[in-house]
Parts: structure tokens; C-alpha cells; sequence
């Protein structure tokens, strides 16, 4: 019998309840009325019912993995399904919701999750350049547009945000972070987490978020994805825990584990991450889902069969099971042979029978499956126009010699490039709901940007990558865009394009998919093949402009050397084309400042500017000291630095000062610095606030970032930028792993960048 009805009227009936309590999963104290209704539905479930629930299968639409679920209605209506990911389009998730509703003997709603990672069909920047934004307004403002659509679309659970620090840019998954640092990260993971779920999740335009991957996925050896992860738990909770806390507290719905190793034992499997650390330290109680196969697994890590691996990962404190199933086609037997007990099944069921009531499906399973909404709402002028404005936040402007750029609408300009002409590429990798037709390539953008004062001529230029097979594999999922003309042909015809024109754009870089999973590199430099391109370019004697495309810092030392202006414009998203349009027009001031630091070589990685000494640090890092920290063949200084970035207009500091010299425990003290816009240009600044402990119990990097704001100048105007200085922004976690503020000097640095800082002292007494 069907007893949704019951379900329902009961949910109804704690309605009030469920109105005060937390929108996701960090409660500040039981809601009676949902741990009612849960014990009451736990009651009637069956084991088979309750394994059900912790099994999430994919849909066929969008594959993100290698394996695929199979036969998913039949075991909807078994109830042998909690939840499915990846399904496009509203009627098949409406129909699919029927049967679990209709057709099993509970009626207990599915909970329906995609990959909706920078956006659904209005794509934002990739998340390492929306970061670039430092704007937590825009990221919150990107979340809020991506859940709308998403929710209109029928989906309820996104597996965002990734919150992962990284500070080796061969790690593909670089592009879906907030970069390298822990502080901006956290204030990242907390923006996101609030635009996805709103404030309560009553609404049917808010959706659970799920924080990943926890833990530490970002720092895998070698760069390489899904490897070994080691190091020091002071380094856990100083350098890579706190944009993951920070998701906790916001009160994210969902985590998702990792598929590394973290203390030689897999996340997934990692008890001490999963109940000491995410559910006991910090208080989060909701629940945690598996990776793509990850129980699965850890059996190459060798912790055993799918059986044992299963049991692991549940005692650990994993909820759901994606796509392996390992849960459901093996618990059942460890249950009966004393390996894992049903108060655990019943744990991690009631956790995902909870974020189904959070989300209101008890109360109304099709709450968000409205066609008509989606018609409105999916791809809207509005929410292309907030895109298209936050993708021109993003852009880094690393080079502007004698100002080529902005360039004027006038004469010809020649846009050439592998990149120039490509819709498809420039939304950036896991764009999963993104419609390529719906795009404008840079060509496209750049002749409706000038219109009649200026003429666009085109050139491709050279292929992505001279070796045919892995072009193909770094422009996966419908981003292929290769010419089959020869090398010589395709410069040969950009040559003569190039010959007509007054400056020259060249669109070169990574496609989309060259960053993403599996994405990793071993060679960070521009393919050959474009590098001949954009030499033979410069050798022209014409002004060039580099557009940099890239989901990861690359090293563009030479570009450095020898390319007059460059813009690093990321993957800026579906209205991309327009955004960088008006960027090297003039129409919006490049404001984007770096999140990763970028190198001078890969020898260099990873390198990254919250560092600690050594006992050898060099006097001089422009020449080579021996028996001091350093390289024989280069500065020990990356390229660009962490927070760099130009702008058409210049800024200058001045009067930095602190209210005190010493603070009390209790206390506070405030650094003020009064900022210039000294150019001809309105441009943004992104001011940084940096702190040094000088003596610690153990070691302290050289600097740290603790404050940031952007702000608004017209040419000529000044103003005065404050930042209150705390107790708590001088904690850290000790050797104890104590999170303490310990007495003494400390230095405080502000600047444009974290390289270009004033300084002042102060002393916690």
C-alpha cells in the first residue's frame, strides 16, 4: 500500500518545526518534529527499504564516470534507490519521481543531484577564475542563479562547491577550486553554500549543497588525480581544513568524500575524518555521500573485497553509496554475519531520510518539477547579463605595455587563435547542463562588441595541439575542434589575415577539458604548436594581445618576456565571448587578481606564498647563493605572485597605520590604508590584508592572508579601507593541534598584492 498520503499529512503537521531548524547540517538543536516523523518511517522500513536509501545510482544522461547504472526504474519502484544524479530535463525526473511516489510500497520521493558545479545552462567562470572575482557578492550571486535554474530543471542536490586547496597547478581539478588559500577559500565555501541553499531550503528555488571532496584531494602527489595524499595533521587543520569547516558551519546539506588516501587509509573509509573530525569536532550533521565509485575502489587500494570495503566505508560514516553498489549488494550479508550492525544502517539512513525532509520532498515530492518555471527562469536575459558581468570580473590582466589594451573599435583587428572561434570551449570544464548552441564564440562576440567601427577578421591559426590524439583527448564531450589542414597551411592563411591588420588578438591556451578530472599535466608552457603561431604573430612587428586561456596557472614565462600585453581570461562561462569583449574594449576595467600563484617553471611546483622559511633563506633571490635556499637556474620568486593583477587604471597606497601597537586577548586593533585611483580609468581594486606571526610554538608561514575588500574608485577618488585585526585572526592550530593566538610580535602587510606589501608591527600581550 502506498502511504505517501500519511507521509505527507504527518509532514505538514511539523511544519512549524521544521521552519526553525537549520537549513542544512548544522542544527543548534533537535527538530522533535522531524526526528518524529523519521522514527516513525524508520519503523516501517524493511532492511532492503532501508538499503535502498544509501544507494545512488547515474542516470545514463550525463556520464561523469566510467561505470553506468543500469535498470534504475524497476529498482525505484523496489525501493532500492534513495537518490539519482545526472538526469536532465524535468519531465524525466517528473516521471521518474512517479514511480518512487506511486510505485513502491513506501512512496518514499527520490532526491534528484547533478554536477551543477559553475552554473546549469547559464554557465559561470570556472570556479578557480570566479575566485579571481575575490567578490563574494558575485559568488553568492552565481550560486544563487545556478540553484534557480538547476531547481526549475527538477534537480534538488548539487555536488558543489568543491572547496579543495591546491597549490600544484598539474592537478587538472585545479580549475574547480578556489585556489591556494585557506582563508579565501573558507570565506568561497561559505558564499556558495549560502547562495545554493537560501536561507532555510523551504523554498523550491533553493537546493542542497555538498561540499567536496573531503579531505585534501588537492594536494595529490605528483599532481596526478585520484593519488596518494600525505601529510602532517598540523598541516590539515592550518592550510587545507578550513574552507571544509567553513562549509560545515554554513550549514551545507551534504559532504562528499574524496578517493585518496588520507593517513594510508581512503577517505571514504577514513573514521577519524568522517565522525572525529567533520561530525564530532566541528558539529555537522548531515550527510555524506561517496565520490563516483569510490567504495568500490578502495578494493585497488587493497582494503579488501566489495563486502569489506563496504563495511569499512559504513562504520567510517559514509551515508550513500554512488554508483558502486556496495551498500546495497552487500550489506545485507555483513549485517548478517556480525560485521556491521543496524544501528550504523539506521544511522546513516535516518541522515539522508533527513535532507530529503529538509528539502521538503516528504511534503510535496514534485515541489521541484515545474516546467513552466524552468521556461522562465533556465537561461534568462537576466541571469546571462549577471554571468556575463561577473565572467569580466574574473579576468587577470598580467601585462599592459605602453597600454595596448584597452584597444579602440577602429581599423581591423585580427583575431587569431585555436580558441577564437569555439562556443563549445568556452564555458570550461564540468559544464555538464551547459547548451554549446545557445553560445557565442570570441569570434562572434568581438564583431557584434564593435559593430560598424571596426572590422573582425579571423584566423584559426594552428590546431590545440600538434599530436592529433591528444588534442582529441583534452576537447572531450563535444569540444573537438580540430582543422585538418596542415600546420603550415593553417599559418600560412593567419599570416595573410594578420598582414591587413593594426593589432593583433591571439586566442591561445588550453581548451576547456586540457583542466578538469583526469586533466592532469606534466608540461604547464603553450603547446609548441602555438608557440610557433604566436611567434611568427609577433614577428610581424605588429602590437599583439594574448588572450590566455587556462583552467590552471600555466607557466607563460616567455609570453612574459615577449608578448606586450597579456589577459588571462580563464573559462569566463556561457556569456564568456561577451565578457572578455568588454574587457579589451574598455567597457569594464580588468579587475581579476590571482588565487594560485603562477609559476616560472614546473621545477618550481609547487610553490605557493604562505610558505614557511628554512633555516637558509636567500638574502638576494635575484642571483644565485650558495649553501642558501634556492635553484641554481632561477629566483626562487614564481612569475606572478598570489593576488597579483593589473588594471587599465593604477592605485596607489598611502597612510597605512594601525590604531595600536599592542592588543590584549580581548581586544582589537584596526589597519587602515587609504587607496588613490591614480589613472584615467574607474577601475576596482581588490585590497589584501596580510599577517605574519614572528614567533611561534612551531614554525609560521611568512605570511598569511586575513582580510581582503574590493572596492569602487572613479579616476581621482581616494578611500579610506579599514580592517579590524582580532585575536581570531591570529589563531592557529599548534602542535597539539590547539587552536591558540600565542602572545608576541606579529607583523601586519597591506597591498594590491602579496608581494607588494607596507608593513607595520604590533605585539599581542
Amino acid at each position: 500500500m502506498n502511504i505517501l498520503k500519511n507521509f505527507s499529512v504527518a509532514a505538514a503537521s511539523f511544519a512549524l518545526a521544521l521552519a526553525t531548524a537549520s537549513c542544512g547540517g548544522s542544527r543548534s538543536g533537535s527538530d522533535a518534529g522531524m526526528d518524529a516523523f523519521v522514527d516513525d518511517l524508520l519503523g516501517k522500513m524493511t532492511l532492503e527499504e532501508k538499503l535502498g536509501q544509501l544507494n545512488l545510482p547515474a542516470s545514463d544522461d550525463i556520464v561523469t564516470g566510467q561505470a553506468k547504472s543500469s535498470n534504475i526504474g524497476q529498482m525505484v519502484a523496489d525501493g532500492k534507490v534513495g537518490g539519482v544524479f545526472n538526469i536532465k530535463g524535468v519531465e524525466k525526473i517528473r516521471d521518474l519521481q512517479r514511480v518512487a511516489v506511486e510505485e513502491s510500497r513506501l512512496g518514499i520521493p527520490l532526491i534528484f543531484g547533478m554536477d551543477v558545479v559553475h552554473g546549469y545552462e547559464t554557465v559561470f567562470p570556472i570556479p578557480l577564475g570566479l575566485s579571481c572575482s575575490w567578490d563574494m557578492q558575485s559568488v553568492e550571486k552565481s550560486a544563487r542563479i545556478a540553484a534557480r535554474e538547476a531547481s526549475s530543471a527538477g534537480i534538488c542536490w548539487t555536488f558543489s562547491p568543491m572547496v579543495d586547496i591546491c597549490r600544484d597547478p598539474r592537478w587538472g581539478r585545479a580549475s574547480e577550486g578556489s585556489g591556494e588559500d585557506p582563508f579565501l577559500g573558507a570565506a568561497i565555501a561559505r558564499a556558495m553554500v549560502k547562495g545554493y541553499q537560501g536561507d532555510n531550503l523551504r523554498n523550491n528555488d533553493e537546493i542542497m549543497a555538498c561540499v567536496k571532496h573531503f579531505a585534501l584531494y588537492g594536494a595529490p602527489e605528483g599532481g596526478r588525480d585520484y593519488n596518494t595524499v600525505d601529510m602532517s595533521r598540523q598541516r590539515m587543520f592550518n592550510e587545507y581544513f578550513a574552507p571544509y569547516k567553513a562549509g560545515a558551519e554554513a550549514g551545507a546539506g551534504s559532504f562528499m568524500t574524496s578517493f585518496n588516501t588520507v593517513d594510508g587509509i581512503p577517505a571514504t573509509a577514513n573514521r577519524w575524518l568522517l565522525t572525529d573530525v567533520l561530525r564530532g569536532m566541528w558539529g555537522w550533521d548531515g550527510f555524506v555521500v561517496t565520490d563516483y565509485t569510490a567504495i568500490s575502489e578502495m578494493i585497488a587500494h587493497g582494503l579488501g573485497d566489495l563486502q569489506q570495503v563496504s563495511a569499512l566505508a559504513l562504520k567510517a560514516g559514509t551515508d550513500m553509496d554512488m554508483v558502486a553498489d556496495g551498500f546495497n549488494g552487500t550489506l545485507a550479508q555483513s549485517l548478517e554475519e556480525g560485521k556491521v550492525d543496524l544501528g550504523q544502517i539506521d544511522a546513516a539512513v535516518r541522515r539522508i531520510l533527513e535532507a530529503k525532509y529538509k528539502l521538503g520532498l516528504f511534503d510535496d515530492p514534485y515541489k521541484y518539477i515545474d516546467s513552466g518555471r524552468g521556461e522562465k527562469e533556465i537561461y534568462s536575459a537576466a541571469n546571462r547579463e549577471e554571468a556575463r558581468r561577473i565572467a569580466a570580473e574574473t579576468f587577470v590582466l598580467l601585462k599592459n605595455d605602453n597600454d595596448i589594451l584597452p584597444l579602440r573599435k577602429k581599423g581591423r583587428i585580427a583575431l587569431i587563435g585555436p580558441l577564437a572561434n569555439s562556443a563549445a570551449n568556452m564555458p570550461g570544464t564540468w559544464s555538464v547542463a551547459a547548451n554549446f548552441e545557445r553560445y557565442k564564440s570570441l569570434y562572434d562576440a568581438f564583431r557584434d562588441a564593435v559593430g560598424s567601427e571596426a572590422e573582425v577578421v579571423y584566423a584559426k591559426g594552428s590546431n590545440l595541439e600538434a599530436d592529433p590524439q591528444l588534442e582529441a583527448d583534452a576537447t572531450m564531450f563535444g569540444r573537438d575542434m580540430r582543422d585538418p589542414r596542415s600546420e603550415k597551411e593553417l599559418l600560412a592563411e593567419a599570416l595573410r589575415v594578420a598582414a591587413g591588420a593594426d593589432v593583433i588578438v591571439a586566442a591561445l591556451g588550453e581548451s576547456s577539458e586540457y583542466s578538469g578530472e583526469s586533466s592532469s599535466r606534466t608540461i604547464l608552457t603553450l603547446p609548441e604548436i602555438q608557440r610557433r603561431l604566436l611567434e611568427a604573430l609577433l614577428a610581424t612587428g605588429k602590437p599583439v594581445v594574448m588572450l590566455n586561456f587556462s583552467g590552471r596557472p600555466t607557466v607563460m614565462t616567455w609570453e612574459s618576456e615577449h608578448v606586450p600585453a597579456i589577459l588571462n581570461v580563464w573559462f569566463g562561462g556561457s556569456e564568456a565571448g561577451d565578457a572578455i569583449a568588454d574587457v579589451v574594449f574598455g567597457k569594464v576595467s580588468p579587475s581579476g587578481k590571482l588565487t594560485m600563484t603562477m609559476p616560472r617553471s614546473v621545477g618550481q611546483i609547487p610553490v605557493y606564498y604562505n610558505h614557511f622559511n628554512t633555516g637558509r633563506p636567500k638574502a638576494d633571490d635575484s642571483r644565485f647563493e650558495k649553501f642558501r635556499t634556492g635553484y641554481l637556474d632561477s629566483p626562487n620568486a614564481p612569475l606572478y605572485p598570489f593576488g597579483y593583477g593589473l588594471s587599465y587604471t593604477t592605485f596607489e597606497y598611502s597612510g597605512f597605520a594601525l590604531s595600536a601597537d599592542e592588543m590584549t586577548a580581548d581586544g582589537a586593533i584596526t589597519a587602515s590604508v587609504t587607496v588613490t585611483n591614480t589613472g584615467r580609468y574607474d577601475g576596482d581594486e581588490i585590497v589584501q590584508l596580510y599577517i605574519r606571526d614572528m614567533v611561534g610554538s612551531s614554525a609560521r608561514p611568512v605570511k598569511e592572508l586575513k582580510g581582503f575588500e574590493r572596492i569602487s574608485l572613479r579616476a581621482g577618488e581616494s578611500r579610506k579601507v579599514e580592517f579590524e585585526i582580532t585575536p581570531e585572526l591570529l589563531k592557529f592550530y599548534n602542535y597539539e593541534l590547539e587552536f591558540v593566538a600565542e602572545p608576541g610580535e606579529f607583523l601586519a602587510m597591506v597591498g594590491p598584492d602579496s608581494d607588494r606589501l607596507s608593513v607595520l608591527p604590533f605585539t599581542l600581550k
